[in-house]
């Protein structure tokens, strides 16, 4: 599953609910998105009436966490209904999460003087109208009319007032005392009415050195102003004073964020108003620049109030923005005191959450909306129900210790009904020490409550409880009961390529031998090419297998063979560079291969009948692919087909597959429930198309084939994906369900031990033994992020009565 991998904790899209905009452009195309080096920042109006800066500037921004050079590039204006650009040369580099000033020209009037530029132009931009592009390259565009977005070389481009020349839809008009900022997290949605909005000029060079033309040397009027935390964050989810400036505003700061390019502070009013619904804490961004403030300091607080939305249809945090001052009146005051955690019993109500109001103590999303921005303390001791993210000192644990509780102690997903509303997450600000599901967190976890794109609301803490393991142990396949059985395993090795660390093939060799007992054989998911993430054409992963391989023997494993498809380069999704696919690892002891010729990455499979009235059936190919040209597959893995011979040449077909990701389905906690699952929409095409290749071969062989379908299917067994591909369990059976609901899991995810790899068998199968072999998923410690499984065709099945060894639900695995 790709859905949890690239977890960056900078919050990720910025899509502000209310965006200022007085002169809106026509719609324009828009560029790729950037996701290196934005424009930040445009001002015009330097040196003109009213204007506070002596100069107009453009500002650049990093987001990323490396430093990033400019050598050889420059930013470009146009008048706003001009075609002909003039352009400022670049050089040097721009900090990790940093800024890049560029001063244009100057004007005859105002008093305060940009920081250290770090290029100088004499552009004179417009105060109202303009275009400013960033590009890679130092020829002045041309030629490009009001499409400049999309023209060779153009990273980012910004429209601004009356001009077509936009990506999308124009920024604000501004003047000159106004300038457009990029909004929340700096990320680029190639919306310039999105992405910006107007207000006080504030430039910021390579050096960090801001200015600010509100106020060049601060705040410095320390009377409180008229509004309050509680009149900002109102009694519902979005601020009732939405996209509106406002002073003084007084709160005694909680914790800080210094790093990344979500940067900020918690601040909380210390005297709450009578309304129970109306949070007293708010988050401050600051953006890329550190806050200069300690918890216990009192604080006055300028600024805009916006709504940041961090994923596509997660709700959003309120929070002050734009052109940030803070003014700090004292320091060490007592914190607030922190309100104990308590959720209610339902999760979430259904329709859009927004439209609606907060009831804090029927539903859960309701009670840590009216939290938001405030002190919480987790005042008993819970269970975790994930593993501690140690990267991110994340952990997830569960105010309902009965609530759908696995044997191991994590809380199962059982259906799109029933989200687990006990589940609750913790990100240590601090860091969080290894722990594996089934520990236990003492109480007095405390921090304040924050809503980000991973997992939604989280307490972020300040301080993090104890704590204590719980013993969790890893599972081993018990030894086969019978010499002629033939186990199958199915494992996702997450990203698994030549240019990794020895050390990770060893561990997964190891949990082949011994926890897997040397399957068979092995479908594995997200084998990547030889040179990994690397994007250089190559597609060969001949020298990741045999390194796999040879790491298994050393562990003490056979001497598997393998076949797979190299895939066309960078058309199966995955990580960019990575060239994903599955790969079929056996036994040749135990097994046989059934070469046939002529599979590749374009050619379909098929199946053949050895006579036109005969029930005796093959593959067209073998190794093959299932219909690769079908747009089921379009940037997603196609499955792999093989035939194979084993106890006394019995005929085995294996699907190998890797559907696609959840990546841009909505959160759990999404704004409108329930949550969109967008993703699921090409799972459906995908499991369709693999239903009916087996249906194919069911048909033909009159139901006498013996077919796996197995892998990463991404999704769980109750949703229409998995019950289209099995057609209701008719054509395939889903050996998960064999399992007691409470152990139907392969995966952790946000704190919901849940489905998503699958083995799935045919009714010619009569006897086998199944499970999970719990490895990774529960623990910190993990060599991928899935559990692998395995069944284990039981030899002397085929006839009736059925022997008693032969019936379902046989013990595979060694321990709960």
């Amino acid at each position: 599953m790709d859905l949890s991998r690239a977890r960056r904790r900078a919050v990720a899209a910025a899509l502000p609910l209310a965006v200022v905009a007085t002169l809106a452009g026509l719609p324009g195309t828009a560029n790729a998105l950037s996701t290196d080096v934005v424009i930040s920042a445009v001002y015009g109006g330097g040196g003109n009436s009213g204007a506070a800066f002596r100069n107009d500037y453009i500002e650049l921004a990093n987001l990323t966490g490396t430093p990033v050079s400019v050598d050889g590039w420059s930013v470009q204006y146009a008048s706003a209904a001009g075609s002909v650009f003039q352009l400022t040369n670049l050089t040097g580099t721009i900090p990790a999460h940093g800024r890049y000033l560029v001063q244009e020209a100057a004007g005859a009037g105002g008093t305060v003087a940009l920081p250290t530029p770090d290029a100088t132009g004499s552009i004179p931009m417009s105060a109202t109208s303009g275009v400013v592009a960033l590009v890679t390259a130092q020829i002045p565009l041309v030629g490009c009319g009001i499409s400049c977005s999309t023209a060779p070389n153009v990273k980012d481009l910004v429209g601004y007032g009356a001009t077509a020349n936009v990506e999308t839809l124009a920024a604000p008009g501004l003047t000159n005392t106004t300038a457009n900022a990029r909004s929340g997290a700096l990320t680029d949605t190639d919306n310039n009415s999105v992405d910006f909005s107007s207000g006080v000029p504030k430039a910021t060079n390579t050096a960090g050195t801001t200015v600010d033309a509100g106020n060049p040397g601060g705040p410095v009027d320390p009377t409180p102003g008229s509004v309050r935390i509680h009149d900002i964050q109102g009694s519902g989810r979005i601020s009732p004073i939405v996209g509106q400036s406002v002073t003084n505003v007084p709160g005694i700061v909680t914790a800080t964020r210094t790093t990344g390019n979500a940067r900020g502070y918690w601040m909380q009013d210390p005297t709450a108003d009578a309304d129970q619904l109306t949070s007293e804490g708010l988050f401050v961004f600051t953006g890329s620049t550190s806050p200069a403030v300690v918890a216990g300091d009192s604080v006055l607080a300028s600024g805009r109030v916006t709504e940041f939305r961090p994923a596509a249809g997660a709700q959003s945090l309120t929070e002050i923005g734009g052109t940030v001052n803070t003014l700090k009146v004292s320091s060490g005051n007592a914190l607030p005191a922190p309100v104990p955690v308590a959720l209610p019993d339902a999760y979430t109500k259904a329709g859009a959450l927004e439209a609606q109001p907060l009831e804090e103590n029927s539903y859960v999303l309701d009670w840590l909306e009216v939290h938001e921005g405030m002190r919480v303390t987790v005042a008993q001791s819970t269970r975790l129900v994930s593993p501690v993210n140690t990267e991110f000192g994340e952990l997830w644990v569960t105010f309902k210790p009965a609530q759908n509780t696995t044997p191991r102690g994590g809380t199962v997903y059982t259906s799109y009904d029933d989200q687990n509303s006990g589940r609750f997450m913790i990100a240590a600000l601090n860091g969080a020490p290894a722990a594996n599901v089934g520990s236990t967190l003492a109480a007095g976890t405390t921090g304040v409550i924050d809503y980000q794109s991973f997992g939604g609301y989280v307490l972020l803490a300040t301080q993090l409880g104890a704590i204590t393991d719980g013993g969790l142990k890893k599972q081993k396949v018990l030894p086969p009961k019978k010499a002629g059985d033939l186990s199958i395993a199915t494992y996702n090795v997450e990203n698994l390529a030549a240019t990794n660390p020895d050390a990770k093939f060893a561990r997964l060799a190891e949990a082949v031998v011994h926890n897997l007992g040397s399957p068979d054989i092995l479908a594995l998911e997200e084998i990547q090419d030889n040179n990994g993430a690397t994007g250089n054409g190559v597609v060969a992963a001949d020298q990741t297998v045999t390194k796999f391989t040879a790491a298994i023997q050393a562990a003490g494993g056979p001497a598997y063979s393998s076949r797979s498809i190299d895939p066309n380069d960078g058309t199966d999704g995955g990580e960019p560079g990575g060239n994903i696919r599955q790969v079929f690892l056996f036994n040749p002891a135990r097994t046989t291969f059934v070469d046939r010729p002529g599979g590749d990455a374009n050619t379909a499979v098929s199946v053949v009948r050895a006579r036109p009235t005969s029930n005796q059936v093959s593959l067209s190919v073998s190794p093959g692919r299932i219909d690769p040209g079908s747009d089921a597959w379009a940037s997603s893995r196609k499955p792999l087909v093989g035939e194979f011979l084993y106890d006394g040449n019995k005929q085995l077909f294996l699907v190998a597959n890797h559907f696609n990701s959840k990546g841009g389905d909505h959160p759990l906690s999404a704004a409108v429930q329930p949550p969109v699952r967008s993703s699921e929409v090409q799972r459906l095409k995908q499991a369709n198309e693999v239903r009916d290749f087996v249906q194919d071969l069911s048909d033909k062989s009159a139901g006498r084939a013996r077919v796996v379908v197995l892998g990463d299917l991404n999704d769980y067994q109750f949703s229409p994906a998995i019950k289209t591909l099995t057609n209701d369990g008719a054509l395939l059976k889903p050996l998960i369900e064999t399992l007691p609901v409470n152990e139907r899991y392969s995966y952790v995810f946000d704190g919901n031990s849940q489905v998503l790899d699958h083995i799935l068998v045919s009714p010619a199968i009569q006897g086998y033994s199944y499970g999970v072999v719990h490895i990774n998923a529960e623990f910190s410690d993990q060599a991928s992020d899935h559990d692998p499984q395995i069944v284990r065709i039981l030899t002397g099945c085929d006839v009736s009565p059925l022997p008693a060894r032969c019936r379902p639900g046989s013990p595979v695995v060694d321990v709960p």
